[in-house]
């Protein structure tokens, strides 16, 4: 009989809570992630193995998708009584290594070892916690655990403050993203920053619910983060997804998929890049071997127009498109007016879509959705059309997120493209390279019914925003520094 989800999520939750007070929030993840990982696929094996003994009369190796070498089973490490993280982290590796092709790297590189942050007894406690339940197929099927997956990727969101937003976008924005740019059985999907996978998941879970072929989807991402890429690939494999590339590398500096020495190119691109990055190789950008400076080089203190760049050049040429969240800041900031003017010319922006506060993690900025399309249809070329849904959100404490109303309200205009009062306009791409190429969507269309013709004070607020958040990771860049130094 299959665990409960109510059940399986108070269980894998219960794991987590075993380590407050002894490591930061913000760092459960690189325990708990893993563990539940090594479970799920020791306890697979042993199902497979019971599988093969009474279907063939005994274990074969092909049988099992991941191979566990010997002495590295869930079984032998929780015998272990003394350096046990010593024996769970040989464990893994061991295991990583008899997986080369679908399995290196994947468990991260947390300190088991470190007895100071982990003592034995934590780590035979979170051993044992995790063995309370079988986590075999049968058990729990895949769609369960990655529903779970996902609740406990938001449940550290939720502990981890400020780092949240580098592996979590809000869910209920990316399934409007997803609807959006309308991903078709067979095509490549692409996210640049991939965080934990939500994108891309979201991309199978929309043809599974429109009963179309989800299994020939090819979907393919990128994340700095070391740990965070594991989380993504785990994710993957624990929703039951085999066909993907899931790589770790800077994209702005190493992009990672390059086909005949030029940037692979995919059908959809949806995105949560970083925003106002500074640390990025500026001058290297100016001769980038791949093209991506079509439209120039940003300024040092912002990268934003670098990761949108590498996005539009990344596109299947005329048919790719793309959908990407940033801050409200990328429609207006004059010190990148040149960007926007040029992506107008070259007729690539579909619609920009404010959406309202507090849908960045563990921020109060106002988001928007900057669409691209290198095959607009006809009736739409040459035009932008801009939504204001700011107030279409459901507010809760500290976060927001959409309802379903919002994103079928937000979604019909996308496909309409028409003059709604009070919360759409089609303007044409000369009208606002005209207006000094500002995309602000008040300038097009007001909740007040109609466009304003100066600077809002939304828009004011959003520069304030978005320069506070800036100064927060500016302060906390500079911390790091101070304590490696120390």
């Amino acid at each position: 009989m299959s665990i409960k989800l109510q059940d399986l999520e108070k269980y894998l939750w219960g794991a987590a809570t075993l380590l407050r007070g002894v490591i930061d929030a913000g760092d459960y993840k690189q325990y708990i992630f893993p563990l539940l990982f090594y479970k799920r696929i020791c306890d697979v094996y042993d199902e497979e193995r019971k599988r093969a003994i009474k279907e063939m009369g005994g274990d074969f190796s092909e049988n099992h998708r991941f191979q566990i070498p010997k002495g590295s089973h869930w079984n032998d490490v929780r015998q272990v009584t003394v350096n046990v993280g010593q024996s769970l982290q040989n464990a893994l590796r061991k295991i990583e290594k008899a997986n080369q092709d679908t399995l290196y790297g994947i468990f991260g590189d947390a300190s088991w070892t470190n007895k100071e942050r982990l003592s034995d007894e934590i780590v035979t406690d979170l051993l044992e916690h995790f063995s309370q339940q079988d986590l075999s197929i049968a058990n729990v099927p895949n769609d369960e655990l990655g529903v779970a997956y996902e609740f406990l990727i938001k449940k550290f969101a939720d502990d981890s403050g400020h780092t949240a937003a580098e592996f979590y976008t809000n869910r209920t924005v990316v399934h409007l993203m997803t609807l959006i740019s309308n991903p078709q059985p067979g095509e490549s999907i692409y996210d640049p920053t991939c965080g934990s996978g939500g994108m891309l998941l979201n991309c199978v879970n929309h043809l599974k619910e429109n009963c179309k072929e989800y299994r020939t989807l090819k979907l393919y991402g990128q994340e700095l983060n070391l740990m965070t890429s594991s989380i993504a690939r785990m994710n993957m494999f624990l929703h039951g997804i085999e066909d993907f590339q899931i790589v770790r590398g800077d994209t702005l500096s190493d992009p990672k998929f390059i086909e005949n020495d030029k940037l692979k190119n995919f059908d959809v691109i949806l995105a949560n890049p970083p925003y106002s990055v500074k640390r990025w190789n500026r001058d290297a950008w100016m001769s980038d071997p791949y093209g991506r400076n079509m439209w120039g080089t940003p300024p040092q203190g912002c990268a934003d127009y670098a990761f949108q760049q590498h996005i539009l050049k990344s596109l299947k040429p005329k048919r790719g498109r793309s959908v990407v969240l940033w801050p409200h800041g990328v429609l207006f900031r004059d010190s990148e007016k040149v960007f926007r003017e040029k992506m107008l010319q070259d007729d690539v922006v579909e619609a920009v879509i404010g959406l309202g506060p507090n849908l960045f993690y563990n921020s109060p900025m106002e988001a928007c959705l900057l669409v691209t399309n290198l095959n607009k249809p006809k009736e739409r070329k040459g035009k932008v059309l801009f939504i204001n849904a700011v107030k279409e959100l459901k507010r809760e404490n500290a976060s927001s997120r959409l309802e379903e109303m919002h994103i079928q309200k937000i979604f019909e205009a996308f496909k309409n493209f028409e003059d709604v009062e009070k919360f759409s306009r089609v303007v044409s791409g000369k009208e606002i390279i005209k207006n000094n190429a500002n995309l602000s969507i008040t300038l097009y269309v007001s909740n007040n019914g109609k466009p304003e013709d100066k600077k809002e004070i939304s828009i004011v607020v959003s520069e304030w925003l978005e320069s506070t958040e800036k100064s927060k990771k500016d302060m906390k860049d500079l911390l790091d520094v101070l304590d490696k130094e120390v």
